[in-house]
């Protein structure tokens, strides 16, 4: 029996990828029957060490997309973003086969019926755009605009490249025109977007006193947003105090949030900002 390649291994196929890697139908049969493969649908095989969803992909004949393919790339989500699996259906598919049960066979899986943006053909993964386009869709844009910024950074994309792309719904577009590819987090976007709604004027990863902080508001107002592993280390925790104290030296007003209080109390944060805002904080010249 002819094995499986290296480079087949943990993932889904479709006959013809397989045929045209130079395996026949006998060598799949005997794959399948020493437990190498899975016959999930007529066409399809999976490798027996594929993780769940690619398999639940398979069995339902759609596409990983939204945030299911948005955690498989390492993009950064809130908290209480939900776990569902979401596939992708190209209009004319038949839909989801094989009983439409997602990961545990029961739940349904959240369905995207939108003509591809990017062909991927013999695919069960769909492409990056593809996936923004379904959170802009199955998200409030503030948390949408959060994953966005995340794709951007961890995908190297550009801003002006995501306006170029030929979004199909508003909500995508609004949000292609909003990300700016600055946010060092998706705290740092919670925080900054509410603001430049309000008509704020906010800079992200400005250097003051030698170093960058997380947004400036106006002329004097700092905000400075730790990350859920942040002050890990207590070296660092000295440089960000002595980072601080110096900016107030210099005239600037800091405030500094934990990633608790931004997505768990975040109209506290909002609050607190904006009684900075009122006491003129973001406008005080240094003395």
């Amino acid at each position: 029996m002819r094995l499986l390649s290296e480079r087949l291994r943990g993932g889904a196929f479709h006959r013809e990828q397989l045929h045209s890697s130079g395996y026949s139908d006998r060598d799949l049969r005997a794959l399948v029957r020493a437990g190498e493969l899975e016959v999930c649908r007529r066409s399809w095989f999976v490798t027996r060490d594929a993780d769940d969803e690619i398999r639940a992909a398979a069995r339902l004949g759609g596409r990983l997309t939204c945030t299911t393919l948005a955690r498989r790339r390492g993009w950064w989500m809130p908290d209480g973003v939900g776990e569902e699996l979401h596939l992708h259906y190209p209009p004319g598919s038949s839909g989801p086969r094989g009983g439409g049960g997602g990961l545990d066979g029961a739940k349904p899986a959240v369905a995207h019926w939108t003509r591809p943006i990017v062909p991927v053909g013999r695919a069960l993964i769909a492409g990056v755009e593809d996936a923004l386009a379904h959170i802009a869709h199955c998200h409030p844009p503030e948390t949408a605009l959060v994953i966005w910024e995340s794709a951007c950074s961890v995908e190297k994309i550009a801003p002006e490249a995501v306006r170029r792309v030929q979004w199909s719904s508003t909500g995508a577009f609004a949000l292609a025109h909003e990300v700016n590819g600055l946010a060092d987090s998706g705290l740092e976007v919670l925080v900054c977007a509410p603001l430049r709604r309000l008509g704020v004027q906010v800079r992200q990863q400005v250097v003051l006193a030698g170093k960058p902080v997380d947004a400036l508001v106006g002329r004097r107002l700092v905000l400075q947003i730790d990350g859920w592993a942040h002050h890990s280390s207590s070296t660092q925790r000295s440089k960000d105090i002595a980072h601080d104290a110096e900016l107030r030296l210099r005239g600037y007003t800091v405030l500094r949030f934990s990633y608790a209080q931004v997505v768990h109390d975040r109209a506290a944060v909002e609050r607190l900002i904006r009684r900075a805002l009122a006491a003129g904080l973001h406008t005080n010249s240094a003395g």
